[in-house]
C-alpha cells in the first residue's frame, strides 16, 4: 500500500462529493444548465480518476514493476482536466476570462488515458 496516495485519493473522493453536491446545489443557481453540466462532467472524472487511485495505491504491492508514472500521470491528468472544467464553468460568474484553459482539458484527458495505457502495457510486460 502506498499510503501517500491513498491519503492523497481520499481527499481527492472528499473534494469530489463536495464539488459534486455545490454543483447540484449552490451552481443551478448561478450559472447556466450547459456549465452545471460540464462542471458535473469534471466532478465525475475527478472522481473517477480519485478511485482509480485509491485501488492502485491500496494493491501497489501486488504490482512488480514501479507504478509511480501511472500515479503521477493519472494525477496531474486529473488536475488539468477537472479543474479546468471547473475554472471553465465558472468564469461567467467570476467575471474572468479563462479562455486560455480550454486546450488544458482535452491535454488533461491524454495524460489520464496514458496512465492507463502505461499500467496496461507495464502488467503485460510483467513476469
Amino acid at each position: 500500500m502506498n499510503k501517500k496516495f491513498v491519503i492523497t485519493a481520499a481527499i481527492l473522493i472528499t473534494l469530489a462529493i463536495m464539488l459534486g453536491a455545490f454543483g447540484a446545489h449552490g451552481l443551478k443557481k448561478i450559472v447556466t444548465p450547459e456549465q452545471v453540466a460540464s462542471f458535473e462532467a469534471g466532478v465525475r472524472y475527478q472522481f473517477y480518476a480519485a478511485f482509480g487511485l485509491l485501488i492502485l495505491a491500496l494493491n501497489e504491492d501486488k504490482f512488480q514493476t514501479s507504478i509511480k508514472v501511472v500515479y503521477n500521470l493519472l494525477l496531474v491528468g486529473m488536475f488539468l482536466f477537472s479543474f479546468s472544467i471547473y475554472l471553465l464553468s465558472l468564469q461567467d460568474y467570476l467575471n474572468i476570462k479563462l479562455a486560455f484553459l480550454g486546450p488544458i482539458t482535452p491535454i488533461g484527458g491524454v495524460l489520464m488515458i496514458s496512465s492507463w495505457i502505461i499500467l496496461t502495457i507495464k502488467l503485460i510486460r510483467s513476469k
